[in-house]
């Protein structure tokens, strides 16, 4: 168990565009760590505006793992996260470096934290089919009602158009007769196998979502409806796990013709917004987190970062 717990772990997570890259960066530098994104849309390649992936020259020459790891018609799920994330951490430990995992998917995060257990939700390929086919034929806020039926803290966390995670979820309530919810909240009492720190960095409501307005203007401005062409003329459709990505999914609709580009925009802005609430509602649930609000560091990132190290020291992490 000591050697277990001797793998040392800083997550810094938040919600969407507070300015976690560029802290992580900093952090990275000051003890040695070397960066996993958390980010469920920056793993795959030829997505780069609209995940608002970190650019090389950001990196400060840090490593960061997990970025351009998969074409977009590959799958990505929580659990082939969690085995790619375990396999980089180890080699970066063996650089005598620290793991830091940096992002907003706190689900992810957790699974890796706390070593979540999914071995025993394997696929039922005939009644996903069902569900799958069902969310073609009535939409997937059918489907998401079900799920709210079924087991509405879930809800809280996973959003009506990723119909993968609502299908999962109502998989294994229908397989194992137990909410998927009250399974991860199990799974999250075991004892985490690391000596870790959890940071979660935020900001004022109003100033968090005065950045991301600006982030979602300027990802437009940087070329995100070609981005987003691009992906459609290698074949990327809706259905694609990848394409279910604030921002790609509604230019994609843009570009078949179903909306204006202003509505587009407007659903970028206010879908995006809604999610960063939902990522706090979820950091607030987490157990052992350390919140750091900007304004109480008069945004000093100096001060941030001074404030996070000792921390770290006093967890015997650095």
């Amino acid at each position: 168990m000591n050697e277990a717990f001797d793998k040392k772990l800083v997550i810094l997570t938040g919600p969407t565009a507070v300015g976690k890259s560029e802290l992580a960066v900093q952090l990275a530098k000051e003890i040695s760590g070397e960066i996993i994104s958390a980010d469920s849309m920056q793993v795959y390649r030829h997505m780069d505006i609209g995940s608002a992936k970190i650019l090389p020259e950001e990196m400060e020459g840090i490593p960061h793992h997990l970025i351009d790891v998969l074409e977009p018609t590959e799958e990505f799920n929580v659990v082939i996260f969690q085995k790619m994330v375990k396999e980089v951490m180890e080699e970066i430990r063996q650089r005598g470096h620290i793991p830091i995992l940096t992002g907003g998917t706190g689900f992810y995060i957790q699974a890796v934290l706390y070593d979540i257990d999914f071995t025993h939700n394997d696929e039922d390929s005939h009644f996903r089919r069902q569900l799958e086919q069902l969310a073609k034929d009535k939409g997937n806020e059918t489907l998401y009602e079900r799920l709210k039926q079924i087991d509405p803290e879930s809800c809280e966390s996973i959003h009506p158009n990723n119909v993968k995670r609502v299908i999962r979820a109502i998989e294994f309530y229908e397989k194992t007769g137990k909410k998927i919810s009250q399974h991860n909240r199990e799974q999250q009492e075991n004892l985490s196998p690391y000596r870790f720190a959890y940071f979660v960095l935020n900001d004022e409501r109003a100033k968090l979502y005065d950045r991301i307005d600006k982030r979602v203007e300027k990802m437009l401005s940087k070329g995100l409806v070609a981005e987003v062409e691009s992906l459609k003329n290698m074949g990327c459709t809706r259905d694609l796990v990848s394409m279910q990505g604030l921002g790609y999914k509604e230019i994609l609709d843009y570009l078949n013709g179903n909306c204006s580009l202003e509505e587009a925009v407007y659903l970028i802005k206010r879908d995006t917004r809604h999610f960063a609430k939902r990522q706090l509602t979820w950091f607030r649930r987490e157990k052992e987190v350390t919140w750091i609000n900007k304004q109480n560091f008069d945004y000093s990132s100096q001060d941030i970062l001074d404030y996070i190290i000792k921390i770290l020291q006093e967890r015997r992490i650095v």
